[in-house]
């Protein structure tokens, strides 16, 4: 192997995919002026060059499918051969239904289902946060993925650590909530890093360098998690020092100020990587409740922050509130978005309820659940969305398709949504 070669015109992510970290490692250490070790053990030292070929090809529309916590709670981690076939035959689903890109939840709860010097070991992997599974899960959801052409982008929520008592039951010493209890939120029974704190942002940003310098993910994505309450105990000292004297603003300051970062940071690992964001679907909910300025984010004003925004877009047709409005039905708040002005480069995707399958969208609408047992409520909406200009979109989630409560509906879905992806 010519090592000399590996130091020049070579991203790190293709670097990655094509040695493994084993022999990157050994390729990297040979470089002259290359680290001899770097991140946490076991992990190999990076050098990123120049662009490579995206992972989703340009102009072809996103297709994607979240893998959330929820589904790692039934997947076997017991060995990585167990884990390995578990997650074959979740990417063979995927790449079925005519997919390219999964999205995978692998930083949840301030823990991580990877090797990682920062976040302890999620519960997820062992159910005790903080005990190592015996491999990484994370390398070989990647090297699976991208064996079967799909882009993989690592799902990371950045302030929450414990979501209630029971989830998880119990967080590891190393947690940040005991490591660095000044930067934590306790809001009911949840915790989350307070976003008015700047060393727990600079943290966040240091997670995601670690994740894209260590491992060939295709990009980086945020949820909705963001400001986790509009009360004003939360951060009432920090704003008391700040000087500022519009705390919504401020707050949506800090979010920003957080999401640039973390797009620089992705971006100087590799500028071929991608970095999302996943709001709401309800603009002003984002806005004055989460206090995320997702309107500037598309316009890039300021400057660059994201390569595209997701809005969980989980109503039906006809949707309709009990005040009668129908702004949410899908047929209106997708040409809501879609009329939002965006800086060239940022695209728009939509995220897509599966979950509502057999349930319904709790809509006053009379189709409300009966146009969700159809068998290809999720076809119609891509069709749609196909229809006008949309980017792309992203199915929510996983296992309401396969493990769903109405496997003969799901299964209808799963079929129509190939059919309209040409497979």
């Amino acid at each position: 192997m010519n090592t000399n070669r590996l130091c020049g015109p070579l991203t790190r992510r293709a670097f990655l995919k094509a040695a493994g970290a084993a022999g990157a490692a050994a390729a990297l250490a040979g470089c002259a002026g290359a680290p001899a070790s770097s991140g946490p053990a076991g992990q190999p030292p990076q050098n990123a060059a120049t662009p490579a070929p995206a992972a989703v090809p340009p102009g072809e529309p996103y297709r994607g499918m979240w893998i959330s916590y929820l589904e790692w709670q039934t997947v076997d981690f017991s060995s990585a051969e167990a884990f390995t076939a578990a997650v074959a035959a979740m990417l063979d689903n995927c790449a079925a239904l005519g997919l390219n890109t999964v999205i995978a939840q692998v930083r949840p709860f301030g823990d991580a289902l990877y090797r990682s010097s920062l976040y302890p070991w999620s519960h997820l992997c062992t159910g005790e946060q903080g005990v190592d599974p015996g491999f990484d899960p994370l390398d070989i959801l990647l090297g699976e993925a991208h064996s079967r052409g799909l882009s993989l982008e690592a799902w990371v929520n950045p302030y929450r650590l414990r979501l209630n008592k029971k989830m998880p039951a119990a967080l590891a010493a190393e947690n940040l909530c005991y490591t660095h209890p000044e930067w934590v939120a306790e809001v009911g029974d949840g915790l989350y890093l307070n976003p008015a704190e700047p060393d727990a942002a600079a943290y966040v940003v240091e997670g995601v360098r670690e994740l894209v310098e260590h491992y060939a993910v295709d990009g980086v994505h945020f949820d909705d998690y963001f400001y986790p309450t509009t009360d004003e105990s939360i951060d009432a000292a920090q704003f008391a020092q700040s000087g500022q004297s519009d705390r919504s603003a401020w707050r949506r300051a800090n979010v920003t100020a957080l999401v640039r970062a973390v797009y620089g940071a992705v971006k100087a690992a590799d500028p071929t990587l991608r970095f999302g964001i996943s709001p709401q679907g309800n603009p002003d909910n984002n806005y004055s409740q989460q206090y995320s300025d997702v309107n500037a984010w598309l316009r890039a004003e300021g400057g660059p922050c994201l390569d595209y925004v997701c809005p969980q877009v989980y109503w039906g047709y006809h949707y309709t509130l009990k005040s009668g409005s129908t702004r949410f039905a899908f047929e209106n708040i997708v040409p809501e978005w879609l009329a939002l002005p965006r800086a060239e480069g940022v695209a728009l995707y939509f995220g897509l309820g599966a979950w509502r399958i057999g349930d319904g969208d709790g809509g006053q609408n009379e189709d409300s659940q009966t146009q969700w047992n159809t068998g290809e409520n999720l076809a119609a909406m891509i069709a749609d969305l196909n229809g006008q200009g949309a980017d792309g979109y992203v199915l929510y989630r996983y296992g309401s398709l396969y493990g769903s409560a109405y496997p003969d509906l799901a299964a209808a879905e799963c079929a129509a949504v190939a059919a309209v992806n040409g497979r």
